[in-house]
C-alpha cells in the first residue's frame, strides 16, 4: 500500500449516513440548510469566534475576503504559502508583493514589511504557514500605523491556539480550508472568520450572488456556498477533533525522535502556540539531499510532497519579484507523510530511509 504525503480522515461511515438520510428526507441540499447553519454554529463555539461563514472552499473565502475589505492597489504577502494565496490576489485585480519569510518560522519576516509599504498598499495578506502563527502584534502594529487591513491565510490553522485564542480570531479577517487533505475537512470547503458585523454581512451577501433577498441585490457576488452533504462530513468529523489532534501530536513526536540527531532542521513554532501539527515539514542541508531522500522514499511507495515549491516569488505573474530565504527554503524543504491513520511502524520505516539517503 501506498504511503501519501496525507490521507482524508474517515469517520464511521453509519455516522455520516445518519446525516445524509435527513437531506434526504427534507430534500434541502443546498442554499443555506439547516446543517449548514448549525456547523456555522458548532465551528463558532469550536473555536470561540464572533463570526464564521461557512465557504465553498479556501481559495473562494480569501477572494471574497479581498473584495469584502474594499482592497485595491498592492496588497503585502507571503512567498511561502500555496499558489492559492498569490492567485487569489491577481485574481481580484490586486498587486503581489512579497516580503521574505523568517527562516525560522517560515512566516513572513514583521522586520522586513515597512520597507515595502508605499501610497499603493492597502493590506497585509499573511499565511500562518504549516498552522505557526504569524506574529500577529507585530503585524496589527504595523497594519495600524500605515493605515492596512490584514488578511489572515489560516488555511492550516485550524485547531491551533495562539496566546489562548483560535488562530482564526486575528485580523481583520481570516480565512480557512476545509480541504480533505486538512485535519479537519469537509471534503470541499472553506471558512471566513471575522469580528467585525458589518464585514460579515458584506461577506454573507458577496457568498450568495450579492443577494440581500430574493428578488434585491446589494452588490456583486458569487457563489459561494456550501452543501448540506459537506456540511455534514464537517459534523461527523468534528466530533473527533479532539482525538484528531492528539494522534498528530504523537506521530510528529516520534517523527523528531527518529530524526533529531539528523543534519535537518525543524519549524520554529512561536511560543505560546497549542499547536495543531497540521504537518510535519523537514529541512535539509541542499536541494540534493532532499531529491536522494525523495527517490529513496518513492522507491519504498512513500510519497512525501515538497510544501512549498517553487517559491510564489517565482511565479509568471507576479514581476519578477525576488525573496532570497524563501527560494532557499523551498528548494530544500519537505513534507512527510502524516495522517490519522499512519502507523508508528510506517514512520520508523520512513525515518530510516531518510537516515540512509542523507548517510549515502
Amino acid at each position: 500500500m501506498n504511503i501519501t504525503v496525507t490521507k482524508p480522515f474517515t469517520p464511521p461511515i453509519a455516522e455520516f449516513q445518519a446525516y445524509l438520510k435527513g437531506i434526504w428526507d427534507r430534500e434541502w441540499f443546498t442554499n443555506n440548510g439547516p446543517l449548514v447553519n448549525e456547523l456555522e454554529l458548532r465551528l463558532k463555539d469550536e473555536l470561540d469566534v464572533n463570526h464564521l461563514l461557512y465557504i465553498s472552499n479556501g481559495t473562494i473565502a480569501l477572494q471574497i475576503a479581498i473584495r469584502a475589505l474594499d482592497l485595491k492597489g498592492e496588497i503585502l504577502t507571503t512567498p511561502f504559502s500555496y499558489v492559492a494565496t498569490t492567485s487569489s490576489i491577481v485574481w481580484e485585480n490586486c498587486v503581489p508583493v512579497m516580503v521574505d519569510i523568517c527562516k525560522d518560522t517560515l512566516n513572513i519576516d514583521p522586520s522586513k514589511i515597512e520597507q515595502f509599504i508605499t501610497p499603493r498598499t492597502t493590506a497585509i495578506l499573511a499565511t500562518h504557514v504549516f498552522g505557526n502563527p504569524c506574529d500577529t502584534e507585530e503585524i496589527d502594529l504595523i497594519a495600524k500605523k500605515h493605515g492596512l487591513k490584514v488578511i489572515y491565510d489560516a488555511a492550516h490553522a485550524f485547531g491551533t491556539l495562539y496566546k489562548g485564542k483560535s488562530l482564526l480570531a486575528y485580523g481583520d479577517i481570516a480565512t480557512c480550508s476545509f480541504h480533505a487533505t486538512k485535519l479537519f475537512h469537509t471534503i470541499e470547503g472553506g471558512a471566513v472568520v471575522t469580528s467585525s458585523p458589518e464585514i460579515l454581512k458584506n461577506m454573507a451577501m458577496m457568498r450568495n450572488f450579492g443577494h440581500t433577498s430574493a428578488t434585491e441585490f446589494g452588490g456583486l457576488g458569487v457563489n459561494g456556498k456550501n452543501s448540506e452533504v459537506h456540511a455534514a462530513m464537517g459534523l461527523t468529523n468534528l466530533k473527533y477533533l479532539q482525538d484528531i489532534l492528539a494522534t498528530r501530536e504523537i506521530l510528529c513526536r516520534q517523527y523528531k525522535l527518529n530524526l533529531t540527531n539528523l543534519p535537518v532542521v525543524f519549524q520554529k513554532i512561536l511560543p505560546d502556540t497549542q499547536y495543531n501539527n497540521s504537518y510535519f515539514p523537514v529541512i535539509f542541508q541542499s536541494e540534493k539531499i532532499l531529491l536522494q531522500v525523495m527517490e529513496s522514499l518513492n522507491l519504498n511507495s512513500i510519497y512525501p510532497r515538497r510544501y512549498f515549491y517553487p517559491s510564489l516569488s517565482e511565479l509568471p505573474y507576479v514581476n519578477n519579484q525576488t525573496s532570497p530565504i524563501a527560494e532557499d527554503i523551498s528548494r530544500r524543504i519537505l513534507c512527510l507523510p502524516l495522517y490519522h491513520t499512519l502507523s508508528s511502524e510506517e514512520i520508523d520505516m520512513i525515518c530510516r530511509l531518510i537516515k540512509r539517503s542523507i548517510r549515502y
